[in-house]
């Protein structure tokens, strides 16, 4: 599953495939999405053992904007993009089974009203593709695909699922489900010119207007002189 992300933070962690289960071995590609300027801006993990550090130290290779990992089981935990300033993006946690089964699901949040699958996968090609899946420890649905589709998710189907199958279990994983993002509007030009500029730039562009000012200036001055002849 690839992603294209949209970024309305300063900087958004994208992951590719945009999963948070791998087999080991698997390799995965993390990319800071960087508003602006992204010079100073890093992949940074926390593993399950406390290891805090960043890619391409003892773990990783930079290609590009890119930090490619080969995962193995040490390599579980929380992944982020980090500025030299300390700020932060979104978190992704990635877990690498050394078991038989992993359970396809987004890494990434989800919008609600779109469609979402969730795959049981297996090490090797099962003869039974029958899968059970899980959702906060209840059991939702079996199925014989080995795939779950909820077409249109809302708040409600956010947890954590698992599913299991002849093949064993898979570990959990947390679906984050978020509401439409907004489209903002565009924002409203602001007058900065002059009232004189802008008077100067309305008899320019508008030849009429200006013939127009000059007749009722015109006939203003006539009327005015008109009653002063009355007077006298």
């Amino acid at each position: 599953m690839e992603l294209t992300l949209l970024c309305w933070q300063l900087s958004c962690l994208s992951i590719s495939p945009d999963r948070s289960q791998f087999f080991k071995l698997e390799s995965v590609s993390l990319s800071c999405e960087v508003q602006g300027n992204s010079t100073g801006w890093r992949v940074v993990r926390n593993t399950e053992s406390g290891n805090l550090s960043e890619c391409n130290t003892d773990w990783g290779k930079l290609k590009g904007p890119s930090c490619n990992v080969s995962l193995i089981p040490s390599d579980s935990g929380v992944y982020w993009c980090e500025s030299g300033s300390g700020e932060h993006s979104n978190v992704v946690n990635i877990t690498v089974h050394a078991g038989a089964v992993i359970l396809e699901s987004p890494a990434l949040p989800v919008t609600e009203g779109d469609s979402v699958t969730l795959r049981c996968r297996y090490q090797g090609t099962p003869s039974d593709l029958t899968a059970v899946f899980y959702k906060d420890g209840s059991l939702i649905r079996n199925e014989t695909t080995g795939e779950m589709t909820i077409p249109a998710v809302s708040k409600s189907d956010e947890g954590l699922y698992k599913c299991t199958s002849s093949k064993g279990e898979s570990p959990e994983s947390w679906m984050t489900v978020t509401g439409p993002t907004p489209i903002p509007f565009p924002a409203v030009p602001v007058l900065s010119m002059s009232l004189p500029r802008l008077l100067c730039s309305l008899l320019v562009g508008s030849p009429y207007l200006l013939v127009t000012i000059i007749l009722l200036v015109k006939g203003c001055r006539s009327r005015t002189q008109g009653d002063r002849v009355e007077e006298e």
